[in-house]
């Protein structure tokens, strides 16, 4: 560990979101002096590797963040709320990847490319957005500085590893056992501990989250209010319908959105999009060019593509929009919100 830099921790370091942070970190040469690594009481005694060194991870409990400057978190709601408070009162940044405060007035909701700005804002806490709605602000944001937005509509495809380690698992068991003739049983998807789970392998689960009382489920709203809530525009019409499919890492959307200006065509938004920070263009329908999921794992880029003029709305537009929901969705975000605190100056 180096002899200068910042205390890190991260909670939730055993999990896929806080093993992806660790990589990242490790990746982007944070700078760190010191790094503790914390869980809950049962996945305390791992040890995990940053770098050369091994790292005991410890129970979470508030006197870990002693000392502490930035704790990424990555465990859970209860834990952000329970834990995440403490971590201030001892002096720590905490950025949360969980939805513990994202709509709270008083934390700032950010994605680097759109809103650095707003950390300035924080008073100790910082949430990271919904890994879905993190892709699709990059893609719109330059179109929204640029032209305008006035709608957006977006239905997603999502990776089973947003729903966790046992999701992957079970699109994998159910996938072997479909096609060796075997009986399954679901017992993760859509909603773990809901009353129904049903089949992911070879299927479309038209549910991410519970339902709530307006029909439209809780990730699809975490969409609507995020995305309006980022880009400061709550004025904005957004809908969501959110897919599972049996793909293990990488989210994909399709997204129409409306823009203000006229006379605008296809070719203005790609070299909008082809010139804007985080985004790779792929977008070639000559040479069958345009993103996938399946490329996309590993890399902390949104990638864009199928980007079409609307055929009734004379300033509509549809892309399709793809990004590996670990990494932008989640870990790189995190790390990029600490770099950005680091760059302006607001971390010491």
């Amino acid at each position: 560990m180096a002899t200068t830099g910042f205390h890190v921790a991260v909670v939730g370091a055993t999990g896929a979101v806080g093993q992806q942070m660790l990589l990242t970190l490790e990746k982007r040469n944070f700078p760190i002096r010191k790094l503790t690594l914390l869980s809950s009481s049962r996945s305390a005694g791992t040890v995990l590797k940053y770098k050369d060194e091994d790292i005991v991870v410890q129970e979470a409990k508030p006197n870990s963040f002693q000392d502490v400057d930035i704790a990424l978190f990555s465990a859970g709601g209860n834990i952000s709320k329970l834990f995440a408070p403490e971590a201030v009162k001892r002096g720590a940044i905490v950025i949360d990847n969980t939805s513990a405060y994202r709509m709270d007035p008083e934390v700032p909701l950010v994605v680097p490319e759109v809103n650095e700005e707003d950390l300035k804002l924080h008073n100790g806490i910082i949430a990271n957005p919904n890994c879905s709605t993190i892709q699709m602000v990059v893609a719109l944001e330059p179109i929204r500085k640029a032209y305008g937005l006035e709608k957006v509509i977006v239905s997603t495809y999502q990776a089973v590893s947003g729903a966790g380690a046992a999701a992957i698992d079970e699109l994998k068991n159910q996938t072997r056992a479909i096609i060796e003739g075997e009986t399954i049983e679901p017992k993760i998807l859509p909603v773990k501990g809901d009353k129904n789970h049903y089949q992911i392998a070879f299927n479309a689960v038209p549910q991410i989250d519970k339902f709530e009382e307006n029909g439209y489920t809780f990730e699809e709203m975490k969409m609507i209010n995020e995305t309006k809530k980022i880009m400061h525009m709550p004025q904005l019409k957004v809908a969501a319908t959110c897919v599972r499919l049996p793909v293990e890492t990488g989210h994909s959307e399709s997204v129409y959105f409306e823009i203000n200006r006229e006379g605008i065509d296809v070719e203005n938004i790609r070299t909008l999009l082809g010139d804007a920070d985080g985004i790779i263009l792929q977008d070639n329908p000559n040479e069958q060019l345009y993103p996938m999921p399946a490329y996309a794992v590993g890399k902390k880029d949104v990638f864009v593509g199928r980007i079409r003029k609307d055929l009734d709305e004379e300033n509509g537009f549809h892309m399709w929009v793809v990004s590996d929901n670990l990494l932008k969705g989640a870990a790189w975000n995190s790390v990029q919100i600490a770099e950005s605190l680091v760059k302006l100056g607001l971390v010491k």
